[in-house]
């Protein structure tokens, strides 16, 4: 499937995703569709916020182990990036790594992919990047990859693994693993259990760049879906919810009101949210046993001084 019928497929996967949820008792869009190029730009404007402690804290155990990292990964490895945005975080990794056969980042935005690979491709032109669009929590996207030679590890930063219910991750690192061979590796950034206040402070930020990243959910549908929502009628709510160990974000609606998209109408009461995004967080023997239960056998971790956040590293059994 070529780079436009890949379009073609996303855009309809988020017309049935949204006219799904929003259908729904308990309204909720899925979170990956905060992620289009404006959700993209805006939420690197959060990872440069003081509150926003997640992308500093991961950045500063990459630079202080990047070697280390490298070393661990080894020669010749085919680096996949599920939901890898704008690449980023992948782009010193490759840079270090012994002679990587390739890399293959897979995101939802055609846009962000193909300015990342542009870029990518300049600093380092021996490599061949890939990239496909589309939703990596289908197994599609993972067949449509190409065959490789080099050993294969997914790289999955950002705490991503916290977007999903604790099953809902088992069953995507499940796919992972599926996609892999014996010796095959994971390299996992997740969020650890810490105090409330410093965990609601980075989803409820004091610009209020967190509320645009929200709200920009709406905007997107109002652009691409035909929708009516009036974003100033939504306020952003961000939470810590301590029995299920997750920071939620809502859209709440601040009147009753009526919302039209794709021709259809959407009542919404008073009060009543749209459910946009879960951030579960983990302790580092719950991520063990996580990845121990899905194929994987966790071979090192890095964290911080404060043990804020942690990067595992596993391979297949």
């Amino acid at each position: 499937m070529n780079m436009a019928a890949q379009q073609i497929a996303a855009v309809e996967a988020f017309e049935q995703d949204v006219l799904s949820g929003l259908s729904a008792s308990r309204k909720t869009l899925p979170c990956k569709y905060l992620y289009d190029e404006a959700g993209s730009r805006i939420f690197e404007r959060i990872c440069e916020l003081e509150d926003y402690y997640l992308t500093r804290t991961e950045a500063a155990i990459f630079a202080e182990q990047l070697d280390n990292i490298a070393a661990r990964l080894g020669e010749d490895v085919v680096l996949i990036e599920p939901g890898a945005g704008n690449c980023e975080k992948a782009e010193p990794l490759l840079q270090r790594l012994v002679s990587p056969s390739g890399y293959l980042p897979m995101d939802i935005s055609p846009e962000i992919l193909l300015a990342a690979r542009a870029r990518i491709q300049r600093s380092l032109p021996d490599l061949e990047v890939v990239p496909a669009v589309g939703d990596f929590t289908s197994a599609l996207i993972w067949q449509r990859l190409p065959a490789t030679s080099g050993r294969k590890v997914v790289f999955f930063p950002g705490s991503t693994i916290g977007n999903f219910t604790p099953d809902a991750a088992s069953e995507l690192l499940q796919l992972f693993a599926a996609r892999l061979r014996p010796g095959d590796g994971l390299l996992l950034g997740a969020d650890l259990v810490k105090d409330s206040i410093v965990l609601e402070r980075a989803y409820h930020d004091s610009e209020h760049v967190t509320e645009a990243f929200n709200k920009n959910l709406l905007h997107r549908i109002n652009r691409e879906l035909d929708g009516s929502f009036n974003v100033d009628n939504f306020a952003h709510r961000a939470f810590y919810h301590s029995r299920r160990q997750r920071v939620e974000m809502h859209l709440v609606s601040l009147a009753q009101q009526n919302v039209n998209v794709c021709g259809r109408t959407f009542l919404f009461e008073e009060g009543e949210t749209i459910h946009t995004e879960n951030s579960h967080k983990y302790t580092l023997t719950g991520l063990q046993a996580l990845l121990n239960s899905t194929g994987f056998a966790p071979r090192q971790y890095w964290t911080d001084n404060q043990q804020h956040y942690a990067i595992l590293y596993a391979e297949i059994h």
